[in-house]
Parts: structure tokens; sequence; C-alpha cells
């Protein structure tokens, strides 16, 4: 390796490569990566949820951009890269469409119980009675949006079509044609579904706690479409077993991937392996856009999508 290389960060990434060299760009892999290559990493190809520490990162004397492909990049601590003259960068945007869609999917297919029912069928046990078994309906219920970006203003314009009465609370006031709860509790208690869809970071970790889990109660149902960290993941096990909650929908969680034996008694919980914004459209985007910001970083160009700065 003797020019400028971007380095692929995880195993998970490793498929990205040839496009990356389809770009012109010469890649390395971090988990093989040689002592003699580290002074020739210039930057670095990230999905934004694992976390790149300080330790590794000081062992690149040259880096000077963390690409993450990822709309999040809660695994990169970015006021210490910037202190450092590192930038970063993110998918901004480019599969919230993508994420709001898997977020509706999975509200009506844990309120209408869909894969219970699923199951049903597949396991001969159909009974006709099961056709009067009462279910709630959608309409008029009271949707909670917990952070309004992107994805949060997506799932607020579709809820709307599902006659959702639609509310949201963020740490910081907006312009939204939906009321803003006074706090994340009083947002809370005030929906019967509650969709997380909050940028997550050190500050954030277990925002929806065990308070705001027994605030949904047990007619309510919780959606993460976020990041795992942003839930109290063992609180929302325990209120589940317990009946304090009534159901859970999850495509992400606090391990990843998470253990199976971890929700196997647990009930009402529909669950998918963090594939909501892996649509075979976004993943293009993103990874083009990881490309442009590595281009224009080693053209010495403004970067296409740097992460925001502090509030």
């Amino acid at each position: 390796m003797s020019e400028p290389s971007v380095l692929i960060s995880v195993p998970f990434l490793a498929s990205l490569e040839p496009r990356f060299a389809a770009a012109g760009l010469s890649t390395a892999r971090a988990w093989d990566l040689a002592e003699d290559d580290r002074g020739r990493v210039r930057a670095i190809v990230h999905a934004g949820e694992f976390a790149l520490t300080p330790q590794f990162l000081e062992g690149l004397p040259e880096l000077g951009l963390i690409a993450c492909v990822s709309v999040g990049y809660d695994g990169v601590d970015v006021a210490w890269c910037r202190a450092r003259g590192i930038e970063v960068t993110h998918a901004e945007g480019l599969n919230a469409e993508d994420v709001a869609d898997h977020a509706i999917g999975l509200l009506i297919a844990a309120w209408r119980n869909i894969p219970a029912w699923d199951r049903t069928v597949r396991e001969d046990r159909w009974r006709q009675e099961d056709r009067l078994a009462p279910q709630p309906s959608l309409g008029g219920r009271r949707l909670g949006v917990v952070g309004l970006g992107s994805i949060g203003e997506a799932v607020a314009r579709r809820a709307q079509s599902l006659r959702l009465e639609v509310s949201w609370w963020g740490p910081n006031p907006k312009p939204a044609p939906w009321p803003r709860a006074a706090t994340l509790l009083d947002l809370a208690r005030d929906s019967d579904i509650l969709v997380v869809a909050s940028r997550a970071d050190a500050s954030n970790r277990g925002l929806i706690s065990r308070e705001v889990i027994e605030a949904v109660g047990p007619t309510g149902l919780i959606v993460n479409v976020a990041r795992g960290s942003l839930v109290d993941e063992d609180a929302l096990i325990a209120a589940l077993k317990d009946g304090r909650l009534w159901r859970a929908a999850l495509d992400v969680f606090a391990q990843e991937p998470t253990p199976s034996e971890r929700w196997a008694e647990v009930p009402n919980a529909v669950l998918t392996p963090h594939t909501a914004g892996s649509s075979t459209e976004a993943i293009p985007l993103m990874t083009a856009q990881a490309i442009d910001n590595v281009r224009r970083f080693l053209a010495g160009e403004a970067l296409a999508s740097p992460v925001p700065g502090p509030d």
C-alpha cells in the first residue's frame, strides 16, 4: 500500500470495497492493517453504530476524515475528532423514507398482531372464532414521535394517513405541523404508540427509560427504528413480561446481533435485524455519498454531508 488509503473499519462493510475501487480509491481493512501502513490512512469508511476508540484513531497519524455510510454516527466522538482536525460525515437523510416505511410496517404488524396470526395459520391452529377476537383499530389513536428529524417527519406524515393523531418531542423546538409535548414523559403519557426516531449520542443513552416505558403503559406500543442504545432494553423486556407494556416492535437492539435467547420468552414483540434502512435504492446512494465525501476530502474540497455541529 504505497498511496493514500481509505480504511474499511468493520467487516460488515467489506462488501463495499469494489465500489471504492471502481471510484479509483485504494482501500485497506482495519482488521488486517499492517503497522507500516497506518501512516498512509487518510480516511475511514465507517458504520456509525460501531465504536471508534481514541486509542485506535491516535494510531492513524494522517487521518483526516471519518465517512459514515450510515445516517447515524453515535459510535464516533465527533467533538474529539474535530478537536484534532478530523472531519466526520454521514449519509444525510438518504434512507429516511425507507426507515419510515419500515417503522410503519412494524407498527401495523405489532398493533394488529400480524406475526402471531401468521403463525396461527402455518401451525394449523386456525379457529373460525378467532375472526371475532376483538382487535383495537388504529383510527384515532395517538402517536408520539421521539425526534423529529428526517425519519421522524417521514413517520409523522405516514401516520396521518393511518388516521393517527400525531404529536412529537425533541430536545430542541422546531417549526412543525404537529404539536410538541413539553417533555418526553408527557409525550409518552399521551401516546398509544411511541415511535423512537431520535439521533443517538452519548447524552441520550437510555432515553426511553423505565419511567417512559411505563408511561406508554399496558395498552401501548413502542416502536424503535433509531438505535438500541436509546431504549433501556432490560426495562422494556421486563415491562413486556409483566404486562406493564402491551407490545414492542424493534429494528435495533442494545447488542447487535441480539442473542435469540434474550427474546425467547418475551411476549408481544415484533423484531427485525436492523434492516429498516437497507433498501436496494438507499444503500447505493449512501455508499456513493461516502465515496463523494472521501474524494472531496482528498481533493481539498468542501465536504458534501458533514455531521451537524453542536446546537
